[in-house]
């Protein structure tokens, strides 16, 4: 997931492969903006040409000017497009040599337009001699680098947690938890004062997996940070493992009845409103939307957001935090020097402050300047610490997994599996060869 951070609902996804990713693919480059489907030498060899997801414009077009101060020789074109447009045309337009000389990238692996699949490809550039690339956190190694070389630019990373109605829980009488049997008696509470605890979108299939995403990293990393080692070498299985203990609170929560009716019949729009107007407490979703939230709410300050917990040691709590969707240089490109030139500037902090503002996000390093969104405060000692885990998808072998994971959770609150049944749709779907 994506993550990002994840993207809002109907834009390009930010995660990975899109923690929020809805909706079909594009197979045409008829179907592109014109400026898209376009190959890099049609604005003119000596243009730098940027091409992006639609969550990427903001701090782009914020970016570019500040950078063109000092740089008044450089020029630049820009498109941005939905997620799987651009997956499908800048995939091939590398492939071909005719790509943009930047261009969007994800984290990790899993997708065409991951790093990992990129780089085996050879088809981005090195940017680890960058100043910038010194302060990428240990635990985030695997969304940036491969075989010790650094291609992705990225600002930092979205967290999932619960965003809250602060009227709601103080009508209620009860404080955010800090352990899963605060959060079960938290949740009892609401529920007795007809308040519903955790309104859950289900209908929209990316929300189905942040509740999921929530628990897992208590669940398996806390003890086993090298769980997607041994998955990958074959050596454990999600049905076998902390994601049957996470998946079984998931169930949980929906036996106590402390989700709203019919949560496969309610949408991500729907959960917003029910938080926003306190119908219901608490949403567990992920800190890009926090700003969604806020405008379906009349008083924004009225929301928080915690982090969920998942066991009962709040010193070893440990959260998803997934690197928002970033930026690649492509190794053919017409203009490498200049287009590392360009990832160079945004590697400085101010810029990293910057675009991590524009999209939500924690700063995956902070100077004295930076300034991060109050009511996140709380997830900054758990990253610090490195109790942090990218989104359990970033380390997926192929495009198979995410979606079978939302069929999963989708099933289970139908009563048409269970966890184990569940599960096993997730192993049979990491099988299978990307």
């Amino acid at each position: 997931m994506t993550t990002g951070s994840p993207s809002l609902p109907g834009r390009a996804t930010v995660s990975r492969r899109g923690l929020l990713r809805i909706g079909g693919g594009v197979t045409a480059a008829a179907a592109l903006p014109p400026v898209l489907a376009a190959c890099s030498g049609s604005s003119g060899s000596d243009k730098v040409r940027i091409v992006g997801v639609a969550d990427q414009q903001k701090p782009i077009e914020e970016l570019l000017p500040l950078y063109r101060k000092s740089h008044r020789d450089s020029t630049f074109t820009t498109s941005f497009a939905p997620t799987d447009q651009v997956q499908t045309v800048v995939r091939t337009q590398l492939a071909g040599g005719n790509a943009p000389d930047v261009h969007v990238l994800y984290p990790g692996s899993g997708s065409a337009m991951s790093m990992v699949e990129l780089a085996k490809a050879g088809l981005l550039a090195d940017l680890g001699d960058q100043e910038w690339t010194k302060g990428i956190p240990a635990n985030f190694d695997a969304a940036y680098r491969r075989d010790g070389k650094t291609y992705l630019y990225s600002a930092g990373s979205s967290v999932i947690g619960a965003i809250y109605n602060k009227k709601a829980f103080a009508k209620a009488g009860v404080q955010p938890p800090r352990t899963w049997s605060e959060l079960l008696d938290v949740c009892a509470e609401l529920k007795a004062k007809g308040v519903v605890p955790i309104a859950l979108g289900a209908q929209t299939p990316w929300v189905t997996q942040l509740i999921t995403y929530a628990l897992v990293p208590n669940a398996v990393y806390a003890a086993n940070p090298k769980f997607d080692d041994e998955m990958a070498a074959g050596r454990a299985t999600f049905a076998d493992s902390g994601w049957a203990d996470a998946l079984g609170k998931y169930q949980e929560l929906q036996r106590k009845g402390f989700f709203n009716d019919n949560p496969n019949g309610t949408t991500y729009e729907q959960q917003t409103s029910m938080v926003a107007s306190g119908k219901a407490a608490m949403a567990v979703q992920v800190s890009a939307v926090l700003a969604n939230f806020r405008v379906a709410t009349a008083t924004p300050d009225n929301l928080g957001m915690f982090p969920f917990p998942g066991g009962d040691d709040p010193r070893k709590q440990w959260i998803p935090a997934g690197i928002v969707v970033g930026l690649g240089v492509a190794a053919k490109a017409k203009n490498v020097a200049k287009a590392k030139e360009f990832i160079a500037f945004l590697g400085k902090q101010e810029n990293i402050d910057r675009w991590a503002t524009a999209v939500s996000a924690i700063p995956f390093k902070r100077g004295p300047s930076t300034k991060i969104d109050p009511v996140l405060t709380q997830f900054l000692p758990i990253i610090d610490g490195n109790r942090a885990v990218p989104f359990m998808d970033q380390r997926w072998p192929n495009a198979e997994v995410q979606p079978a994971h939302f069929a999963a959770v989708q099933d289970l609150l139908a009563g048409k599996t269970d966890v184990r049944g569940a599960l096993g749709q997730m192993d049979q779907a990491y099988g299978k060869k990307s």
